[in-house]
């Protein structure tokens, strides 16, 4: 049952972020070729005026395969014969709508569950935050400028940030305050602390905050991946920290069991709270700048319109094939060291 629903999550991230290709090249004219969902072998399709819709047989992945998309063509709804504003917009659509699947099921989310606010409930006696002035009812909202809507921002900033000098600006009595806190080294935990304690339960949203409390929340999905990704640049994070698609399987999985043992109702918040993070996260990857992903392209196509000259078809070509080959191969590794944590650990 849980393999189910991990693949019916990757799924329907995976046929939204086509639709939106999809959609935009058929609104620019572009014919598409087959819109297919998974990899692999053809299980059944679709046969429409224009369009194969087809499923295959693995359900990782899928496609909007557009004519001239990868080679030349002379007909005229090709791809690489549209302007390249155009085809800017059609491969940008795929991350976009990920990002607005990410919304629509964050506003579900919170107008089912509320949220948890950044309010201060209690200090831990001797630490930081205490030392520096702050006080339970203080409800938090920067740190080092960055904006705080949810307390789970607080502890995602100082994960990413950790030792780091926070100036943390609270609104008290409406009145907004600001106090410098030097994070402290917790030997027990291994972490470093800075004293701030939340207990309360989630808070209903009104009707407009259900709105605006969606879009912080597609926000903070987005902060955790470029973040995570930043670590892993620097060094801070390593291959064992990774999570590919047979480790988000497995993580899917785990959170349905615990999930469903408590509701059917808190096991389907839980999952939509993991498609959210899955959707926002699959738009951040494709927007990178790397050869293959749909920020590669992206490149390629705002080259060409600041230059007004396209790139030869066959560099293209080139960079996308070696782009993809680096993928796979990476991709490989990443679920060779999931199977391994998994049996091995």
């Amino acid at each position: 049952m849980k393999i189910l629903i991990a693949i019916l999550i990757f799924s329907i991230i995976v046929l939204i972020h086509e639709f939106g290709h999809y959609i935009f090249a058929r609104r620019f004219g572009v014919r598409v070729n087959e819109f297919m969902i998974g990899l692999g072998p053809r299980l059944f399709g679709i046969q429409g005026k224009e369009t194969m819709f087809s499923v295959h047989l693995l359900p990782f992945g899928g496609a909007c395969v557009m004519e001239g998309e990868d080679s030349s063509s002379d007909d005229p709804a090709s791809f690489q014969n549209k302007p390249a504003w155009q085809r800017f917009l059609i491969v940008f659509a795929g991350p976009l709508f990920n990002f607005i699947l990410a919304y629509i099921l964050a506003a579900v989310l919170i107008a089912c569950v509320g949220y948890t606010p950044a309010t201060i409930d209690s200090l831990m006696e001797g630490y930081p935050a205490e030392e520096a002035g702050l006080e339970p009812g203080d409800q938090i909202l920067s740190l080092n400028n960055y904006s705080i809507h949810f307390y789970q921002e607080v502890r995602a900033y100082n994960t990413f940030h950790p030792g780091e000098t926070l100036e943390v600006t609270v609104k008290r009595d409406g009145e907004k305050k600001t106090f410098t806190i030097e994070p402290r080294w917790d030997e027990k935990n291994g972490v470093y602390l800075i004293g701030i304690l939340q207990q309360s339960a989630n808070v209903k949203a009104s009707f407009p905050q259900i709105f605006s409390k969606a879009f912080w929340e597609v926000r903070y999905m987005i902060y955790v991946t470029v973040q995570g990704l930043r670590m892993l640049v620097t060094g801070q994070l390593g291959m064992n920290d990774l999570s590919g698609p047979v480790a988000i399987v497995k993580t899917i999985g785990d959170a349905y069991e615990e999930s469903v043992a408590v509701s059917i109702f808190y096991a389907l918040m839980e999952m939509c709270s993991l498609t959210i993070l899955l959707s926002a996260n699959l738009g951040v990857m494709n927007l990178l700048p790397f050869p293959a992903l749909d920020g590669g392209r992206l490149v390629f196509y705002l080259l060409e319109m600041i230059r007004r000259k396209k790139a030869p078809e066959k560099v293209e070509e080139y960079v996308n094939l070696v782009g993809f080959a680096i993928l796979m191969t990476f991709m490989v590794i990443v679920m060779f060291n999931d199977i391994w944590k998994i049996f091995v650990g």
